[in-house]
């Protein structure tokens, strides 16, 4: 009997631990700045999570309408068409042009102090894509800009 429960233990370790591994890749934490900067300028996330998660703190002080963040996930080479669609879109829709397949997520538009969240299904995202997130503000993704690594 013990036999068996040191199987059925195993076979279950077997089975639950590519799942823990890829939960701790399913959230994206990002803090920006009064200086327009990320303080990551790469991340990695798996392609696994049913869920992935932004989350976006600021940590200045200076309003939205003068300093605004969001963080936007794309292909890569999606990004400038996106922040040119998002400057035409304007203020009042977060710099954010709305419907638009080629943003994968897109987090809120927040000022200093503030905090934002999204999530999305993890099936969006391909293992080895070349994916990007960055700020929609105008002029901010020259700066605030970096690289999205998916794993399985």
């Amino acid at each position: 009997m013990k036999t068996m429960h040191a199987i059925l233990a195993t076979s279950a370790l077997m089975v639950l631990a590519p799942l823990a591994s890829a939960a701790g890749n399913c959230t994206l934490r990002l803090k920006g700045n009064d200086a327009m900067q990320f303080d990551q300028k790469a991340a990695t996330v798996s392609a696994s999570c049913p869920k992935i998660t932004i989350e976006l703190a600021h940590s200045g002080k200076m309003p939205v309408t003068a300093m605004g963040h969001n963080v936007v996930i794309s292909q890569t080479a999606d990004m400038a068409t996106i922040t040119t669609a998002g400057m035409k879109a304007g203020a009042a829709a977060g710099y954010l042009p709305k419907g638009d397949a080629r943003m994968i997520a897109a987090t809120s538009l927040i000022g200093g102090g503030g905090h934002t969240s999204t999530s999305f299904p993890g099936s969006k995202l391909k293992a080895g894509g070349d994916y990007s997130f960055f700020c929609s503000f105008p002029g901010h993704s020259a700066m605030m800009k970096g690289k999205l690594s998916v794993t399985k």
